[in-house]
């Protein structure tokens, strides 16, 4: 029988009040206590989930017994909360970026490797049922070799961020994601950055192209400035394309109908229009999906859980965008080859055609 871990959320003013919300209604755990600045929204969140409310986060941790935790502050902060609770011997789930720099991330890391607890990252769109689906397919060769893969995460500028630009905010999100469905590390970064609003004095728009070690070109279309919400990832190869979008967590695969048919290629000059799939997929809540994970994690140790090293890779790329930016030229990383387990939901298997 498994045993209910008790679980508490640092900051629940924004996504921290869906932590509490999902501990509190996960049978593996049990919300025991909040901890936020604002006294009104702790107070509300506490009563909600009948959880203790504390003002500041060290108090919870010196009077609450707490076997897992989520870090859900400004991104400057996650370092010194996270380093507090894996001393108490606490699993911690920080949330996405992991940290503010690549220095504090590491020393991150190598306090979870010390106090042997787990660190987790809020990688969230891993979790996305669309997400997870493509991965299955492109492992399974249906796209053939692939040539391109575009992400456009784009909409209004969020007041809550206030402490880094749409780099480390959301291009962090599709750098973890690329990686992730290609196999395969980020050898060249060209880039432009631009603070076009003077939103909280950092870049509010970005636009790069970077490659692969295998040649696969990726493009990144990322701002605060388009009034209308977007979030679409498309994977461009020699049977077609894919094409994702994460908020209806929908998966469409376009056919190139002449490489799909080994006769007809052999006279096609080029590509050619095919079918037009859109696949059934069941719907799921990412961030419980990904927090059972976490949990899962604490109890029975790795299950592919988006990891520190991956949340520590995210923000080396991250910093590597904004020089290339800032500095207007292209950066060559060194040969990176991510190890990262698939992430398949309660249910899930390797679909067919």
């Amino acid at each position: 029988m498994t045993r209910t871990l008790n679980a508490a959320v640092i900051g629940v003013g924004a996504m921290g009040a869906n932590h509490a919300r999902v501990f509190a209604r996960m049978p593996t755990t049990n919300l025991v206590a909040v901890a936020d600045i604002d006294p009104v929204v702790c107070d509300r969140i506490a009563r909600t989930y009948k959880a203790n409310a504390y003002s500041d986060y060290r108090e919870m941790l010196a009077r609450e017994a707490i076997d897992v935790i989520s870090i859900a502050l400004p991104t400057h902060l996650h370092c010194q909360a996270a380093l507090e609770t894996m001393a108490r011997g606490i699993h911690t789930f920080v949330e996405k970026p992991l940290a503010d720099s690549v220095a504090n991330a590491r020393v991150m890391i190598e306090a979870s490797l010390r106090y042997g607890v787990v660190l987790a990252v809020g990688h969230i769109e891993r979790y996305n049922p669309a997400v997870i689906a493509l991965k299955q397919r492109l492992d399974n060769g249906q796209l053939g070799r692939i040539y391109q893969i575009h992400a456009r995460r784009i909409g209004p500028f969020p007041p809550r961020v206030q402490d880094v630009g749409v780099v480390f905010d959301l291009a962090t999100h599709e750098l973890n994601i690329m990686e992730y469905l290609t196999g395969t590390g980020i050898r060249s970064i060209a880039a432009e950055v631009m603070c076009v609003d003077n939103h909280n004095g950092h870049e509010d728009l970005l636009s790069a192209i970077v490659r692969f070690d295998d040649g696969i070109v990726g493009m990144l279309d990322i701002n605060w400035l388009t009034p209308t919400k977007i979030r679409q990832l498309s994977v461009l190869g020699e049977h077609g394309m894919f094409l994702v979008n994460y908020l209806t967590q929908e998966l469409w695969f376009y056919e190139n109908r002449s490489a799909m048919d080994r006769w007809e290629s052999l006279a096609a000059s080029g590509p050619s229009e095919g079918s037009v799939i859109k696949y059934e997929l069941e719907r799921v809540e990412p961030l419980r999906a990904e927090l059972e994970a976490f949990v899962d994690a604490a109890l029975h140790g790795s299950n592919g859980l988006v990891n520190g090293e991956e949340g520590l890779r995210a923000v080396f790329l991250a910093e590597q965008i904004l020089q290339a930016g800032h500095e207007h030229r292209m950066i060559t990383l060194p040969p990176y080859r991510p190890v990262l387990a698939p992430i398949r939901l309660p249910g899930s298997h390797d679909p067919g055609r």
